[in-house]
């Protein structure tokens, strides 16, 4: 799955650890998120969500709409 999360995240000069603390997962899963080789869970793409202040739809596409 595709996502803005990395875009996101350098927009507000945190590096993957500064997110992976204000999420309460470890560097190496937010590493996996942002290079789409792990989808999270919902109730993490909704605190991801919540943390931007945006929809799971304006970080996350759905896989049916990649292509």
């Amino acid at each position: 799955m595709k996502n803005r999360l990395k875009v996101l995240r350098a927009e507000r000069d945190w590096n993957q650890g500064d997110l992976a603390d204000r999420l309460g997962v470890s560097r190496q899963s937010v590493n996996a998120i942002e290079t789409g080789r792990y989808d999270p869970s919902l109730p993490l793409a909704f605190k991801i969500a919540e943390l931007f202040d945006l929809s799971i739809e304006d970080i996350f596409t759905s896989p049916s709409k990649e292509s």
